[in-house]
C-alpha cells in the first residue's frame, strides 16, 4: 500500500481543525465543504426574508425592554439617541445641532432636562418681563404639556412600541443578504430593494432580536442591545421638576 506523505497528512489535520473551529465560532470559511452556516442557531436563517421580519418584529415587540443608540434623521434634523425603553417609559439623552438634552417618560408624563445653553439657545423667556428662563430651568426635569409641540415630537423617542413600528420596517422587496457577524454574535441580514430600503441584522443565536438596522435613504443606523433586561422609570422629586405651566420655547 502506498504511504500517504507526512505533509499532506499535516495539512489534511489543518484544514479539519480550521472547518472545526469555523462551525463552532461565528463564521464557515470557503472550502470548508458544504457545511451549514446555520448549524447551532435558532434557524431564522433559513427562513425567507418576509418570515425573517415578521419574526423579529414580533420578538421586539414582545421584549420587556431594551436599549438602542445610534442616528436617526427625520424632517431634515439628525438625532443621535441613547435610550432605554420599556411598555410604560422610558429614559435616555438625545443630541442635536450639537445641543444635548435628556428625555424621561413615565407613562404618559414626559420631561425634559438640559443645561442653561442649551434653554438660552432655545430663546425661552419666563414671563412678560423679559426674564430669562435658562436659570430656572438649568439642570430640572422640565414638565412638557401635551399639547405642546415639544411633546409630539419627542415623546416618540421615549415609546417603545411607536418607536420600533416605525423603525423596524424595511422598504421594497425583501431579500436575504448573507450571514454576519454584529459583536461576536451571528447574524442573518435582510435587506430592502438590495439595501436602497433599508437593511437589518437579526440574530440567529437565542430569541432573534433585532441587533443593527441602516435605515433607507440615509435616515441613520441604530444599534438594538440590553433586550429583556429591565430598568426602573420613576417620577423625578419634587425639588428636580419644573413645571413651565405653558408652552415651553421652541428649539
Amino acid at each position: 500500500m502506498t504511504a500517504i506523505p507526512q505533509g499532506r497528512t499535516r495539512r489534511a489535520a489543518l484544514v479539519t481543525a480550521v472547518c472545526a473551529f469555523a462551525v463552532t465560532g461565528t463564521a464557515v470559511l470557503t472550502g470548508c465543504g458544504s457545511e451549514d452556516p446555520d448549524a447551532g442557531t435558532n434557524g431564522v436563517g433559513k427562513l425567507p426574508a418576509a418570515a425573517i421580519q415578521a419574526k423579529t418584529r414580533a420578538a421586539a415587540q414582545g421584549a420587556p425592554a431594551l436599549r438602542l443608540s445610534g442616528t436617526v434623521v427625520t424632517s431634515g434634523r439628525t438625532y443621535q439617541l441613547d435610550m432605554r425603553l420599556k411598555a410604560d417609559g422610558g429614559t435616555g439623552s438625545v443630541t442635536s445641532k450639537g445641543a444635548t438634552f435628556k428625555l424621561l417618560r413615565v407613562g404618559e408624563q414626559l420631561y425634559m432636562k438640559a443645561d442653561a445653553d442649551f434653554w438660552n439657545q432655545a430663546g425661552g423667556k419666563a414671563g412678560g418681563d423679559g426674564t430669562g428662563a435658562a436659570d430656572t430651568l438649568n439642570g430640572k426635569y422640565v414638565k412638557v404639556p401635551q399639547g405642546d409641540p415639544a411633546y409630539k415630537r419627542f415623546s416618540g423617542f421615549t415609546d417603545k412600541n411607536v418607536l420600533l413600528d416605525g423603525l423596524l420596517t424595511l422598504h421594497g422587496t425583501l431579500t436575504t443578504d448573507g450571514h454576519h457577524d454584529d459583536a461576536s454574535t451571528r447574524t442573518i441580514r435582510i435587506s430592502g430593494d438590495k439595501g436602497s430600503g433599508g437593511t437589518l441584522d437579526v440574530s440567529l443565536q437565542g430569541t432573534p432580536y433585532p441587533l443593527r438596522l441602516v435605515r433607507a435613504g440615509g435616515a441613520g443606523s441604530l444599534s438594538f442591545s440590553d433586550w429583556g433586561k429591565d430598568f426602573a422609570v420613576s417620577e423625578p422629586a419634587k425639588g428636580e421638576t419644573v413645571d413651565y405651566g405653558r408652552q415651553l420655547p421652541a428649539s
